[in-house]
């Protein structure tokens, strides 16, 4: 039996209609039609591709064609290049590559070499919004790079998605660049996104938004529960690069569940659940899974908003584990425990989510807020740069009471630079800002203050 219930706020009468519910962004029928070209065969296709490469461990041949971490990035890169000749050659393809040596699981001179597959924005170009997958492969010991390590799942599934992503979203034009990233190294030692987030640092790439997916095709978990239709979104708190000055304010002001990288979460959320069918997201407020790690924290370290997008349910036999039968258990990551339609599902998630960020102006720039022992609260922004004025339409405000994971309320204030929220406390409520753009994009939501900041 089901019980249908019903819950009715009083917050419409408390504050006599100050507060209404939030109806969130404008719903985009081309976000619809994103979601509808993403193809569970195309993945297919990709995953098994990479798995027929033998290992793409990091320290494995480079030379053959048919075999080791060379052939499959060597691929991939042809891959992005064909995809860019169809939407004549509006990519940017390329390796990013470092010597490492001296690391405990990298100790002789050994080329990391990435692929990079930049689609730059019209009007906003030096603002990227990144999607990424790990090409290496392991077995049980990590220092095995001759043994066959398919590595569909942990994580062709991801490559497979950016490749797929990438497909899709090179039909379109943008505001914002998107950029899809092939990172290697990551089972070594995350090194392929240690890379790339120096490198966009020493650049000056404004990153807005890095979605990592590791692992995001199995549906069968190691707990016995089969589950299609929840992802989890590992986002981080405070910032790693916050000083003890910023530190000290947060303190008294907040902040702590309302970094860039928790506002990132939140928006993919919202995504999901206005565009993803039967998918529900788990924000989880951890750098990663416990006590582990992957590709989205060497941007986390810089201080970028980034994310870890994977499956809800984990089969930890078919992680890092030598292809063998044990028991009646099979061992080993291979073709059978990935779930090509879930891969799809969340490789969708990315591509709206990527999308919407990159059609949506910039965020709000120096966001702040007043209102301490005032009735009302006052919050302001910078105006648009000139090369924004003519896609912001205006400025939309969110709040929520403070033990809410998602905003709650929300009211469009046009386009100006400072708004006060009569009668509505600032003690008992979380605060953000977004832009909005002339066709109803949205960008993610900015807290006030350097805890919240999503930078220029």
């Amino acid at each position: 039996m089901y019980v249908l219930c019903c819950h009715i706020s009083v917050m419409s009468v408390l504050f006599s209609g100050s507060i209404k519910a939030d109806t969130g962004p404008k719903e985009q029928a081309v976000l619809h039609d994103i979601v509808k070209q993403i193809s569970p065969d195309n993945i297919e296709k990709d995953i098994t591709k990479l798995v027929s490469f033998g290992t793409r461990h990091t320290l494995s041949e480079t030379k053959s064609e048919t075999r080791g971490i060379g052939a499959a990035r060597r691929w991939i890169k042809a891959e992005f290049e064909r995809i860019s000749r169809a939407c004549n050659d509006c990519l940017e393809v390329y390796f990013q590559a470092k010597t490492i040596s001296g690391e405990k699981r990298i100790p002789d001179a050994t080329e990391v070499v990435s692929v990079i597959a930049v689609l730059k924005g019209k009007t906003d170009p030096s603002r990227y919004v990144v999607m990424s997958g790990d090409i290496d492969s392991r077995v049980t010991d990590v220092m095995d790079f001759t043994s066959d390590s398919p590595g569909a799942n942990d994580n062709a599934s991801g490559v497979a998605g950016v490749l797929e992503a990438a497909r899709v979203l090179s039909q379109y034009s943008f505001h914002g660049s998107i950029v899809f990233a092939a990172l290697a190294g990551e089972e070594q030692g995350l090194f392929g996104g240690k890379i790339m987030a120096e490198q966009a640092q020493k650049d000056g790439w404004r990153i807005k938004a890095v979605l990592n997916n590791d692992m995001i095709g199995n549906i069968s978990g190691i707990n016995g529960v089969i589950n299609n239709t929840t992802a989890r979104i590992f986002a981080e708190g405070t910032r790693q690069n916050e000083t003890e000055k910023q530190a000290r304010k947060r303190r008294f002001t907040g902040g702590e569940v309302d970094s860039p990288t928790r506002n990132l979460a939140r928006y993919i959320d919202r995504m999901a659940d206005d565009y993803i069918p039967n998918l529900d997201t788990m924000m989880i407020y951890r750098l990663d899974r416990f006590g582990r790690g992957g590709h989205h924290r060497p941007f986390n370290d810089l201080g970028y908003p980034a994310v870890r997008i994977m499956e809800t349910n984990e089969n930890y036999n078919r992680q890092h584990q030598d292809l063998r039968t044990e028991d009646g258990i099979k061992y080993g990551d291979t073709l059978d425990g990935v779930d090509f339609d879930y891969a799809a599902k969340l490789t969708a998630l990315n591509a709206v989510s990527l999308a919407g960020m990159a059609w949506a102006p910039n965020p709000p720039v120096n966001v702040a807020i007043q209102g301490a022992v005032k009735p009302s609260t006052t919050l302001s922004w910078n105006a648009p740069k000139a090369n924004e004025k003519t896609i912001i339409k205006g400025y939309k405000i969110y709040w929520r009471l403070t033990d809410q994971s998602q905003w709650q309320y929300s009211r469009y204030v046009g386009n100006v630079t400072q708004y006060t929220l009569e009668n509505i406390v600032i003690d008992n409520y979380f605060f953000g800002v977004a832009s909005v753009s002339h066709d109803g994009f949205e960008s993610p939501i900015v807290f006030p203050g350097d805890a919240g900041s999503f930078g220029q």
